[in-house]
């Protein structure tokens, strides 16, 4: 299916503004204003991109720890988003979650995860409530290639098998688990493991966000007619260390540098719109300034906002009501 150009240049908006937030948390990491861990999605940006723009109004996702970039692909602000990492109080969850955190019920992302193999469960369960209530919605599971090594995973390709759930299992293989190659860590092809259970299963280029984007459209029109859950093997790359202080070394400079010249799903999009005459350079680039001066004020809105109230921090959004008793 041909995207129309509005499609390309939305999708390429969401592309660009995924990467110029990691770049902007980068620099506030380096800089020490960011309170714990980020993981950066820099380079993953076709998957979250292709797969989200696939869904609907009312759909879910869960994320994983890389969670930035799958936000963004579901239409959360970067402005509170910036100000979450940051640890401020006008952040998306009020600067309680951070980075690794990071949810909006309401925008249908039911959280980053710290958690490997934390999301399958989770899905599994959006995906039973819009089957009982028959709302038609379908839910997305984003995880790495580390997470299919976990036993909530192997539970939850077993679960919605076996109550045909509207799930869409969406595992980013980037190459790497921390500091381990996936070709260590991983036995075996991730997407038989899935035909293991009788599940639609493909594997996918991440670096081209229109496979990306077909293989999700058809997986996620199966689920919502009542096919059952399907599983997309990603193959893609990511820019950064594991995390802010990762100092990887385990991938040589030169690596990383053909890397960025060779295998930007960004620089292919461009040229392959531009090239096939779907878009125009001068509308590309006119979408590169827009965003940054979006993230120019995000990250002056979010340095300048407030702290969290220490008194009330603890006692506010947790199951129980602590008021008056502290």
């Amino acid at each position: 299916m041909q995207l129309s150009r509005d499609d390309l240049l939305a999708a390429y908006r969401t592309m660009r503004t995924i990467r110029e937030f990691e770049s902007r948390v980068h620099a506030e990491a380096q800089a020490g204003r960011v309170p714990g861990s980020t993981h950066l999605y820099a380079g993953q940006e076709a998957v979250a991109t292709g797969v989200c723009m696939a869904l609907r109004e009312g759909d879910t996702i869960a994320s994983t720890h890389r969670g930035h970039g799958h936000c963004i692909a579901m239409g959360l602000d970067v402005g509170p988003m910036m100000a979450e990492i940051l640890g401020k109080a006008t952040g998306t969850c009020k600067g309680k979650g951070g980075s690794m955190h990071i949810a909006d019920l309401e925008k249908g992302m039911l959280g980053a995860n710290g958690i490997v193999g934390g999301g399958p469960p989770l899905v599994c369960g959006a995906a039973l409530a819009a089957k009982t209530l028959g709302t038609g919605a379908v839910s997305v599971c984003f995880s790495g290639d580390g997470a299919v090594n976990q036993g909530t995973t192997a539970e939850s390709l077993n679960l919605s098998m076996v109550w045909t759930l509207p799930v869409i299992f969406v595992v980013e293989d980037n190459g790497w688990g921390e500091a381990t190659s996936a070709e260590f860590a991983v036995a075996g092809d991730i997407v038989e493991r899935a035909r293991g259970y009788g599940m639609p299963a493909v594997r996918v280029d991440g670096l081209s966000l229109t496979e990306v984007h077909e293989a999700a459209r058809e997986a996620v029109g199966r689920a919502r007619e009542g096919g059952g859950p399907s599983l997309l093997h990603v193959k893609t790359e990511r820019f950064f260390g594991h995390f802010n202080g990762d100092v990887d070394t385990y991938r040589s400079e030169a690596w990383k540098a053909e890397q960025r010249a060779n295998r930007d799903c960004i620089l292919r999009f461009r040229a392959m719109a531009t090239e096939a005459g779907l878009v125009a350079a001068e509308d590309l680039d006119s979408i590169d300034r827009e965003v940054a001066a979006l993230l120019d004020e995000a990250v002056r809105a979010a340095r300048a906002a407030p702290e969290p109230d220490p008194a009330r921090v603890l006692t506010t959004d947790v199951y129980v009501s602590y008021e008056g008793r502290l």
